[in-house]
């Protein structure tokens, strides 16, 4: 059931699309992370944020 209400949605997007990506093990961090939660490396990476349809 797809989301009508445009505060709620643009909370889910937020929620699920801006977060970092640990090089080393994986691990999803906040936004403003330095370094991992969890193996404390400091390659990180933004999440993929581009739109489309799965292949």
């Amino acid at each position: 059931m797809p989301i009508t209400d445009v505060v709620k949605k643009q909370i889910a997007q937020q929620r699920r699309l801006f977060f970092k990506i640990c090089f080393n093990c994986g691990a999803k961090n906040p936004i403003l992370s330095t370094r991992c939660r969890k193996c404390h490396a400091k390659q990180m990476r933004l999440k993929n944020r581009t739109l489309g349809v799965k292949k």
